[in-house]
């Protein structure tokens, strides 16, 4: 009997450290299937998949409710950016966010950027900028509201949606803001990482001619969209320093900030976490939920103003 118990623990362990190692190297795909297989599709699927740029990277996957009343009030949208370390991802493999939230009642959109040196900086933060506006632009023909858009991301793409909701440039060249955002959730994300000194960090960042704007914490504004920052303590890949320093300085300057740290998880945890069957055994993505449910852009945001095609006036 304990011999058979003995051999349950390995396999459990081994297939463990299978998953963690497979997600190391694409396992986003690998995640998705084994949530598709296990989880089913509750209603969730691809509603859409639109260019946001010429490059193949420059696009984005919408999933909604495939039985939605077209006549119900408009559900809170979720605009998610897969990690990757900025050289690879592909929205198409994470699936499992879609499956993960519209059953819970948002539209999600999976967007993408380019990747490697058609990506290195500025051009990641202006192709997830395009995914928004895109966003702002069309998501209320597949019943999103566009008042009620949270970005969210994992790892490079946590950086990503925070650039975008801090720094006000990225989207002011679609007539937007950072006030058009409802809120930020930032997963695993490098906020505060220079100097660079990893591979990806300088081939994403190493030519930029001013390395200190890169940097999330150096755009920090009391008036920024609030956030939810996720972090596991056993983090090796992005420290949590990261996470705690940028949550003090938004609410040192007066904004709203809340974090979410787990004693158990490292730097993937937190995505595994948002797919079957592990999500069932964790709080993580009730967390998302609560938050992007609740999240609205403030009633005086802005002044309507007329701007380039994919702006929205209302």
């Amino acid at each position: 009997m304990l011999w058979s118990l003995g051999i349950v623990a390995v396999l459990a362990m081994s297939t463990y450290f299978g998953l963690q190692l497979a997600i190391s190297r694409n396992g986003p795909a690998v995640l998705s299937n084994i949530d598709r297989i296990t989880g089913g599709t509750n209603g969730a699927g691809v509603a859409a998949a639109a260019p946001t740029g010429a490059h193949e990277q420059q696009k984005l996957i919408v999933w909604a409710p495939m039985d939605r009343d077209a006549k119900a009030d408009p559900l809170p949208v979720l605009v998610f950016v897969h990690g990757g370390s900025w050289r690879t991802g592909d929205p198409a493999d994470y699936g499992f966010i879609g499956r993960s939230f519209v059953p819970k009642g948002f539209v999600v959109v999976l967007g993408g950027y380019r990747l490697e040196g058609d990506g290195a900086y500025p051009n990641m933060l202006e192709d997830t900028a395009s995914v928004v506006a895109w966003t702002h632009q069309e998501i209320a023909k597949y019943g999103g509201d566009p008042d009620r858009i949270t970005l969210a991301g994992h790892s490079a793409g946590a950086y990503n949606v925070a650039m975008v909701g801090l720094e006000p440039r990225w989207l002011k060249k679609h007539a937007m803001s950072p006030a058009d955002i409802a809120g930020i959730i930032g997963i695993s994300g490098p906020y505060d990482f220079f100097p660079f000194d990893s591979d990806s960090t300088k081939g994403a960042f190493g030519d930029a001619p001013d390395p200190q704007k890169t940097q999330p914490i150096n755009h920090v504004s009391g008036d920024a969209p609030p956030m939810l920052l996720i972090h596991g303590e056993q983090d090796d890949l992005v420290g949590m320093h990261n996470t705690k320093t940028l949550a003090k300085l938004v609410e040192q300057a007066g904004g709203s900030a809340t974090t979410q740290f787990y004693a158990d998880m490292n730097h993937n945890d937190p995505l595994i976490s948002l797919a079957s069957p592990w999500r069932s055994r964790r709080d993580l993505d009730d967390a998302i939920v609560e938050f992007a449910s609740s999240a609205r852009i403030k009633a005086t945001k802005r002044q309507p103003s007329s701007g380039p095609v994919n702006s929205r006036s209302r």
